[in-house]
């Protein structure tokens, strides 16, 4: 029987809902795999991203970039060493209205269900169908990349994310900031609630020995160790969300792309987490993510009229397009982790004069981050 959709994308996250909206836009049928909606979707969730603004410009595009008070703008950047090394950025230094966004995941989750209810071209399946070519987006556990018998070569980080959403004292003035400590904890406020917000989300990096500790505090002792490990930053903080965990990793499959085992003429490809994880103290997992499904969808919309979607040949150009980058992001994270993992007197001195000297740097600080935002 033949198939009746050009691609099944296994996954309905923000990643594979990105992915179906692009493809369909291209006159491609495409089966979005996911499981039935659960009413309780979306509260407490208490995830952010630091969204690049190439990523605003591609979900701008796809009209799913959420409203203002959900998309908070980034006008400067604190990074605080566990000395007196220190690093700032700016918008106004950069010449743009906007370093990234901080965006509130279940708001961003609405808009592209919203947009992929009412693009022609893509059915919603709980199952997944026959199609040339599956693009896997299921995350970091799919149960997919294990079936088509891909390795998903793992390194994990002694530390575990700690997630939450703080009320603070004094308004947050737009300021993403960020701190590493001398326990090796990393502590990130990023800002929310628009322009004038007093909310900040949290991503605290911390020892992985010490999580049952973390976990057993009451809401207002995390808020007290918060306040404590950020010196006060932005006056008095009260916990207003729950707390999530999770550990952190270093990751890589070992093919992104492959013939479907058993399915002569079917392919696969991996996307977003199904394919790769970082340190998430840069703030790019999303963003590489999204860059995935931008590069795949380029590829097959300019693929050659006689060649098939599910063509290895053509599914390798992605590959090595999206390994490149996620190898350069994914070394810069990991090198900071491991320097500041370090607890040795000598390491401290290197890394706070290393911070000192970078923010002084002018061009290559302008380099820098010029790649995180993608713009350059």
């Amino acid at each position: 029987m033949a198939a009746t959709h050009d691609i099944c994308i296994r996954g309905a996250g923000i990643v594979g809902r990105t992915l179906a909206l692009l493809l369909a836009r291209e006159r491609l049928r495409v089966a979005l795999v996911a499981p039935p909606a659960d009413p309780a979707s979306g509260h407490g969730d208490v995830r952010a991203y630091a969204l690049s603004p190439a990523a605003r410009a591609l979900l701008e595009g796809l009209r799913c970039w959420p409203a203002e008070r959900a998309a908070t703008p980034v006008l400067a950047m604190e990074v605080h060493g566990d000395g007196d090394g220190a690093v700032q950025f700016s918008a106004t230094a950069q010449g743009v209205p906007a370093l990234n966004w901080i965006v509130d995941v279940p708001a961003l989750e609405r808009q592209l269900a919203e947009a992929v209810n009412y693009q022609s071209g893509i059915d919603m399946v709980s199952t997944p169908v026959a199609a040339p070519l599956t693009v896997v987006c299921e995350g970091r556990a799919s149960s997919t990349r294990a079936e088509l018998g891909v390795e998903f070569a793992t390194t994990r980080y002694p530390q575990h994310a700690i997630a939450t959403r703080l009320d603070c004292e004094r308004p947050h003035g737009q300021v993403a900031r960020q701190w590493f400590t001398a326990e090796g904890d990393i502590v990130a406020f990023l800002p929310l609630d628009g322009a004038q917000g007093r909310q900040v989300a949290v991503v605290w990096s911390a020892r992985s020995e010490r999580l049952d500790e973390l976990r057993a505090l009451d809401d207002a002792a995390f808020a007290a160790r918060l306040f404590d490990l950020s010196g006060g930053a932005l006056g008095a903080l009260s916990q207003t969300g729950p707390r999530a965990s999770w550990p952190l990793l270093l990751a890589k499959a070992t093919r992104w792309v492959g013939p479907m085992p058993g399915r002569a003429g079917e392919s696969f490809a991996l996307a977003g987490d199904a394919a790769h994880a970082m340190h998430p103290l840069a703030g790019q997992g999303l963003n590489v993510g999204l860059g995935d499904a931008a590069e795949l969808a380029r590829v097959l919309a300019a693929r050659e009229a006689w060649r098939p979607l599910g063509d290895l040949k053509l599914l390798r150009r992605y590959e090595r397009a999206r390994q490149g980058d996620w190898l350069r992001m994914s070394l810069a994270t990991d090198a900071l982790q491991q320097l500041f993992d370090r607890p040795e007197p000598a390491a401290a001195l290197l890394r706070n004069w290393g911070m000192a000297a970078f923010n002084a740097s002018g061009p290559i600080k302008r380099r820098i981050a010029e790649l995180a935002m993608g713009t350059a």
